[in-house]
């Protein structure tokens, strides 16, 4: 069976301990995996902080040209790529290869946008000249979700090297390959070594290390409110700046004039993405009285529709991302103590299935605002459902929870739409749609407990660098 390493200053760097990597569409081993720790974070650590002056003084025009180069050759892997993404997360194929492409879209798109980041020049008067510089902070850490390994990985570092930084990622203990693929990727294309390494391991031993080594100079995080909240404390206690990316509970809030067809597929299609193992899942549904019951059976007829099977098979829905993931899953809807079960809740009856982690598409309706299925993260195929009589309800349930994510308005009344928008306190808000592909180009992060700072678009140019004032007298 094959061994994944660590991809440290352009070379394969085994560990003492490995691994089993398991598939969660059959519960047998895909292979093994280096145990990364304490001495592979320093040795990453070193290598990019030697690597850093050079690249730092890289002359952007060079830098873009080899960031459009990963992207390119991202793409002519993309096959490749999206099968290793399916076996380690269960993904549907055709989800994976939309990763793919969404990874290359990163390095394209901070490849392109690096060519215009500028600083600014500062009229104070004639005999003083003064400007800033946008200047990278060193070496970054990214640890990053088993959910969407490339997209991940490829949102956090592209940006990161872009503006001259030199990048130490930590991939999820469940789905390391990728990133090890697009690592290697990056020394193809013409990277330095050293500039973007990966240290493969579980979190609490390589993620922990990286977190608080003193040589790293910014550390951004995706992944649990909980765990979130420890890297934070890591970081701040040698004042390193982070990025949060955590938990959500988003809400997609129907009004009777929206259009319940489109609404309804909408829906239907956001909490069997990935197996609604999503941070921004709309995985709260808030229906208005007067269509609660007729959208409901709208949404459960199209999740009674899918397929269900192993990622390398292309179904709708895959399995969950591992036997713990689906034991979770299940201890939260049978721990529901008031809603009623509408479809799904609980693994699939089919026996060819047994040997996986799935979970059926499962719609909870009448749930209490209050309990622990429609407060936390069930990160599953899972939609709870409540109804809401006006406006100011329907906020109010929106902003019923410790996150703020994401959010959907569903409704024709466009006045209404934007009162929404301005009320809902969350990162991205959506009118009668749901999420946006990759969504590259669009600032993304949280309020509350789904984290600090912002990735995607031009915004994260700006998180991965700081501002240097200068000020010279004529």
């Amino acid at each position: 069976m094959t061994i994944t390493e660590s991809f440290i200053d352009g070379e394969s760097v085994p560990s003492k301990e490995v691994y089993d990597n398991i598939d969660p569409a059959t519960g047998r081993s895909l292979g093994s995996v280096a145990r990364g720790g304490g001495d592979e974070v320093d040795r990453a650590v070193r290598a990019a902080t030697a690597a850093s002056k050079s690249w730092r003084d890289t002359a952007p025009e060079t830098r873009a040209t080899l960031l459009t180069r990963i992207a390119d050759l991202i793409g002519d892997n993309q096959d490749r790529l999206a099968r290793i993404e399916s076996e380690d997360t269960g993904k549907p194929l055709t989800q994976a290869r939309a990763d793919a492409a969404v990874a290359a879209r990163y390095f394209r798109f901070y490849g392109h946008a690096i060519d215009s980041y500028y600083g600014q020049t500062i009229p104070l008067s004639t005999d003083l000249h003064a400007y800033t510089r946008r200047e990278p902070f060193g070496v970054t850490g990214h640890i990053v979700a088993w959910n969407y390994p490339m997209q991940l990985l490829a949102r956090a570092v592209a940006p990161a090297i872009a503006v001259g930084n030199c990048s130490v990622a930590k991939p999820a203990d469940e789905t390391p390959r990728t990133a090890v693929e697009l690592a290697r990727l990056a020394i193809a294309a013409g990277v330095p070594s050293g500039v973007f390494n990966v240290v493969t391991g579980i979190g609490a031993e390589a993620g922990a290390a990286l977190a608080s080594h003193p040589g790293v100079d910014h550390v951004g995080f995706v992944g649990s409110t909980q765990i979130g909240s420890m890297i934070a404390h890591a970081a701040a206690d040698r004042v390193a700046p982070t990025i949060l990316e955590l938990g959500g509970k988003s809400p997609q809030i129907v009004f009777p004039d929206a259009d319940l067809d489109r609404a309804a597929e909408s829906i239907a299609k956001a909490i069997l993405q990935n197996a609604g193992q999503t941070c921004s899942a709309g995985s709260r549904l808030l229906v208005h009285d007067r269509i609660h019951d007729e959208l409901v059976d709208m949404v459960c007829q199209r999740l009674g529709l899918a397929t269900i099977g192993p990622g390398l098979e292309d179904p709708d829905l895959g399995p969950l991302v591992s036997r713990k993931q689906q034991q979770r899953v299940e201890s939260m809807v049978s721990g529901n103590v008031k809603g009623e079960i509408r479809c799904g809740g609980g693994p699939p009856k089919d026996s060819k299935l047994a040997d996986g982690a799935y979970f059926a598409p499962t719609v909870i309706t009448d749930v209490d605002p209050a309990e622990t299925i429609a407060q936390e993260e069930i990160f599953g195929p899972v939609l709870t459902v409540n109804r809401f009589g006006s406006e100011d309800e329907a906020i109010d349930l929106a902003n019923g929870t410790a996150y703020g994510l994401l959010g959907a308005v569903w409704t024709t009344d466009l006045s209404r739409a934007h009162r929404l928008a301005a009320e809902i306190r969350a990162g991205q808000v959506y009118v009668n749609t749901y999420g946006a592909g990759g969504g590259v180009e669009l600032p993304f992060g949280g309020f509350k407990k789904s984290g600090y700072g912002r990735e995607k678009g031009y915004e994260a140019l700006d998180m991965f660098t700081a501002t240097k004032t200068v000020v010279v007298r004529q």
